[in-house]
């Protein structure tokens, strides 16, 4: 009997979630509940007045727009199942909802991290070659540049989650975390995991090194352009255009350092309250970067500011 049980294929998952702590439950679900609809409503307003107003048809805001509908796409993908494990402890899911639910979140995750490398690079034609930059940054350019990132985060996605629902599961089938995030359903396969190892790896190397390189170069070269501007007024103008770029970066690739290079607790005590940290960071990691970008945008940027005031005011509408 005990070797039927322990090769029984597994149907569904058990996801922990706060089961452990259920004085936190109530409350992180309002918290989490208010942050997802400042989600929704301040990047579907910035979805929106990118549309409407005809002075933010460029393509940063068209890649702002992306990002916008991409946050909302990452957060709707993980928050409402998070809200519902507070809910109901112990939450099960069956197996086909939860690999459709860590697609998502995984190609949602790797398009960001392409998105906001093209972003810098759009940042840096700007400053480099302003005249030049309506025809480097065409409509046939930056529209294949979005597609391209959106097609890259969804094939990575197919891959990986194609490599974890191959692994067989059986036994255990408790995933320690609040949704399916793939490292902690790996971590149940009873087989070897090496190639889906590697492939996390090299997938890791691709969507956050080589765009964070291609960040950190275009900055080098952005700021060796503002140096080169004679006029304190002039540096500062050049900077503003893409200051609310730079902040969404350091938030958003600062969290990952931060979740992935703070060092594991050997004490089995504070390995528990390691544990709980680790699980409020990644959740909060989810739903924190999607709500600052709007706001970053909204408060940094004269141009948004002005599509607020309008759109508030029915000017589109009223034309």
């Amino acid at each position: 009997m005990d070797r039927v049980n322990e090769t029984s294929p597994v149907l569904g998952f058990l996801l922990l979630g706060l089961s452990a702590h259920p004085a936190l439950q109530k409350t992180f679900f309002v918290l989490i509940l208010l942050m997802y609809l400042v989600i929704l409503l301040g990047n579907g307003v910035l979805i929106l007045v990118t549309v409407l107003d005809p002075h933010l048809q460029t393509p940063m805001y068209f890649f702002l727009a992306n990002l916008s509908f991409l946050d909302i796409c990452y957060t709707t993908s993980s928050v409402p199942l998070i809200l519902d494990s507070f809910l109901n402890p112990r939450k099960t899911i069956s197996f086909s909802a939860c690999f459709g639910q860590m697609f998502l979140s995984f190609a949602m995750g790797a398009t960001e991290c392409v998105l906001l490398g093209m972003m810098a690079f759009d940042r840096y034609v700007a400053i480099g070659s302003p005249l030049r930059y309506p025809v480097i940054m065409s409509k046939a350019a930056y529209v294949p540049m979005a597609v391209s990132s959106w097609a890259a985060g969804i094939t990575n996605s197919v891959v990986q989650t194609f490599l974890a629902m191959r692994l067989p599961f059986c036994g255990d089938n408790v995933i320690n975390h609040f949704a399916c995030e793939i490292l902690a359903v790996l971590k149940l396969a009873c087989t070897d995991i090496s190639i889906n190892v590697i492939s996390m790896a090299v997938s890791n190397m691709m969507f956050l090194g080589v765009p964070l390189l291609l960040i950190f170069v275009s900055y080098m070269l952005i700021l060796s352009n503002i140096l080169r501007i004679p006029s304190a007024e002039g540096r500062k103008k050049a900077f503003s255009t893409c200051s609310a770029h730079l902040t969404v970066v350091i938030i958003f690739y600062g969290t990952i350092l931060f979740m992935y290079g703070k060092p594991k607790s050997k004490d089995p005590l504070g390995a528990d309250k390691q544990d709980l940290a680790d699980k409020l960071i990644s959740l909060f990691y989810g739903v924190m970067t999607p709500m600052f970008n709007p706001i970053i945008y909204s408060l940094r940027n004269k141009d948004v500011k002005a599509a607020l005031r309008g759109l508030v005011s029915h000017k589109w509408f009223a034309q």
